[in-house]
């Protein structure tokens, strides 16, 4: 048998602007290997990609006989999971224990500390930003760490994002751009300040936290617009940490040491001053000092408790004391592959097919979609029964999907409100990775299952509530997160999907499941075609039928639609004209009567026909 200590035990930590692995002795804190790489951020990176980048690592690091990691973006259970699994893949029967990269700071932080103190604080200041702490009794707390467009405060990103807007506040009111506007248009690249608008758009956190150096720079070279930038962006992240302080220490008495990581703090030391007056002045007793140590050390600490658990090939996680980790959220098997994820004969030389040729054949298989949604027409009127009922009740259809499925899911509930005049609450669409996932993609977001039930409680889902999940696959986690949520909640489920192979428990089995074989794709796994086509009409279907059933159409007639535009109007005009058989000037005047709603043009008009 191989001595453990003769081997490495390896620490990962990974951040938002690079990675570093340590290979040590177990016991020792002189590495053995010390390599960097690029960032690594568990909500951004695909998972594909994450395991690129650790058999990368692999490569230039000795076998490890523990592997600890701390990383970006792992917020939840879930993460932890996603992120052992794909460690597993790389360095199988490993033990490994993973959290996110403020655990492994403040275990660094503990290695050289040197004070008794009741409390330690992290305050991580590089790309983005978070304070984690923990006092003696084991318990943590964590504030902030919300992302950059939520929180980040003092921050790379967010004392960048405050520089911009004061330099653009200082040309809109001298006309003449300052030594920080200066600074930060030729560190974008840039030669015109108007490009920023564009620049904004499309550049990446860590693109525009890359000038928060140049807004330091000004203010170290006396531009007071500058320093005052900085001290108000650095002054929201020091009142973070003082409120981690006081939840793990409600007495006020305790002895805190604030420990200062991340790129931020280390590399801008004439701020130490300033930091330590703003800490002092309500915990008179605080220590404050640098983490010393790379925090990557803190990793390899975690990979020692792997070690020493004794769980020998078993996959591990670090349980931060004092907080709660739901269990994983359960999902139906599949006994087989997902038909869309098989290959389609028919399109096997689509890479030599003429272009006419292959037109036909995606038609052709497109052609066969309606009647194959019409095989499941029992199901999907019982599920616009429920719909209906649950908007008579007061309640909402909600869609919960990623990708394709979310976007067609949003897409559905965008439409109601102009052409049935409903209410947006009435028709809702949610989807995996927010507002940014509907027009890029944002990897991870469909893995995170606490995700999905978190977006279902703050709508605060009830019983009068449907919720419809779409999934090609049927399994994605963040839908099954979400459905999880709604039926706690005591909601009518329902599932949307392309996989008959699914097999479910009682208890885990939607009101109603619509599992679609639609058959593989032309292009191999492109759901966004055969899939998504099924998807958009079985929606069509679903949407304008409970609309017809609440008394929104009248024949086929939109008799409740919302007149924004000038086409619109023009419809609502011959609607009116259609169904009571008056002249244009007519019809005109009613609806403009009745504040253009054109159901109740109709009745004033068939009101004044009836006593003639």
């Amino acid at each position: 048998m191989t001595d453990p200590e003769s081997k490495a035990v390896i620490g990962i930590e990974c951040g938002g602007t690079r990675t570093v692995a340590l290979a040590a002795a177990v016991g020792a804190r002189q590495p053995l290997a010390r390599i960097e790489s690029g960032p690594a951020n568990l909500r951004l990176t695909s998972d594909s990609d994450l395991q690129s980048h650790f058999e990368s690592l692999k490569t230039r690091l000795p076998e490890p006989v523990a592997i600890g990691i701390g990383m970006a973006g792992v917020r939840t259970e879930e993460d932890r999971q996603r992120l052992r699994a794909c460690v597993a893949r790389v360095w199988p029967s490993v033990p490994v224990r993973v959290d996110h990269d403020l655990v492994s700071a403040l275990e660094a932080a503990s290695l050289d500390a040197i004070n008794l103190v009741d409390v330690r604080v992290i305050l991580l200041s590089g790309t983005g930003s978070c304070c984690f702490g923990r006092n003696r009794r084991g318990v943590t707390a964590k504030a902030g760490g919300w992302g950059h467009q939520l929180g980040d405060q003092g921050s790379g990103f967010a004392i960048a994002y405050a520089g911009l807007r004061e330099a653009i506040r200082q040309l809109e009111q001298t006309g003449r751009m300052g030594s920080l506007g200066r600074r930060l248009l030729k560190a974008s690249g840039l030669k015109d300040p108007e490009a920023w608008v564009g620049w904004m758009q499309s550049a990446s956190k860590r693109e525009v936290a890359a000038l928060a150096p140049e807004v330091f720079a000004a203010a170290a070279h006396g531009d007071p617009r500058a320093h005052q930038v900085i001290e108000r962006c650095l002054g929201e992240l020091l009142e973070l940490a003082l409120v981690c302080a006081a939840r793990l220490d409600r007495t006020g008495k305790a002895r805190v040491e604030f420990v200062l990581a991340g790129s931020v703090f280390l590399r801008q030391p004439r701020w130490l001053p300033h930091i330590e007056s703003v800490l002092r002045a309500v915990r008179p007793q605080s220590v404050i000092r640098s983490l010393e140590r790379e925090s990557a050390w803190g990793a390899v600490v975690l990979a020692e408790q792997a070690l020493a658990s004794g769980e020998g090939s078993k996959v591990s996680t670090v349980l931060t004391p004092g907080l709660a980790v739901p269990p994983p959220v359960p999902r139906p098997e599949s006994t087989g592959v997902s038909p869309t994820e098989l290959r389609n004969p028919r399109s096997r030389h689509l890479d030599r097919m003429p272009v006419s040729k292959a037109i036909d054949l995606m038609v052709s298989e497109d052609s066969q979609v309606p009647e194959i949604i019409g095989r499941h027409r029992v199901a999907l009127a019982r599920l616009i029964r429920l719909a209906e009922a649950a908007i008579r009740s007061g309640g909402r259809l909600i869609y919960l999907g990623a990708g394709t499925s979310g976007r067609l899911g949003v897409l559905d509930a965008s439409e109601c409100p102009p052409t049935f005049r409903t209410p947006p609450e009435w028709v809702q669409g949610i989807m995996a990775g927010g507002e940014k996932a509907l027009h890029t993609s944002v990897e991870g977001a469909e893995d995170d299952a606490g995700a999905g039930g978190e977006a279902l409680r703050l709508r605060k889902v009830s019983s009068k509530d449907v919720v419809v999940g779409i999934a090609a696959s049927g399994r994605t986690p963040y839908v099954w997160g979400g459905l999880a949520a709604a039926r706690e909640a005591g909601a009518r489920t329902a599932l949307l999907c392309f996989n008959p192979n699914l097999k479910f428990t009682r208890s885990l089995r939607p009101d109603v499941v619509l599992a679609i074989d639609v058959g593989p794709e032309v292009l191999t796994g492109s759901t966004r075609l055969k899939a998504g086509t099924a998807t958009k009409l079985v929606l069509n279907i679903l949407s304008t039928l409970t609309m017809v059933r609440l008394g929104k159409v009248e024949e086929n007639l939109m008799i409740d639609l919302n007149p924004s535009n000038v086409k619109l109007r023009d419809r609502a005009l011959r609607i009116v004209q259609e169904l009571t058989h008056v002249a244009p000037e007519v019809a005109r005047t009613a609806l403009e009567g009745s504040g253009w709603r054109v159901q109740a043009a109709v009745q004033t008009l068939r009101q004044k026909q009836s006593h003639r």
